[in-house]
């Protein structure tokens, strides 16, 4: 196989796995690492009024 076909075989992969879209467990993981509780707590913040304040709150 010659570099050329290798490298093109590469970067089909790469921009496949970039199209793939993270499942809700993946994202609420990531989301528990910017300290939000949830993949849905972190959105509210990014598009609405909450911070991830209130993920502290004592109820």
């Amino acid at each position: 196989m010659d570099k050329h076909l290798a490298l093109k075989k590469l970067m089909e992969a790469v921009e496949k796995e970039l199209l793939h879209k993270p499942n809700r467990k993946t994202l609420d993981r990531l989301s528990l690492l910017v300290g939000f509780q949830d993949w849905e707590s972190f959105q509210d913040a990014l598009h609405g009024d909450a911070d991830g304040s209130t993920n502290y709150e004592a109820e």
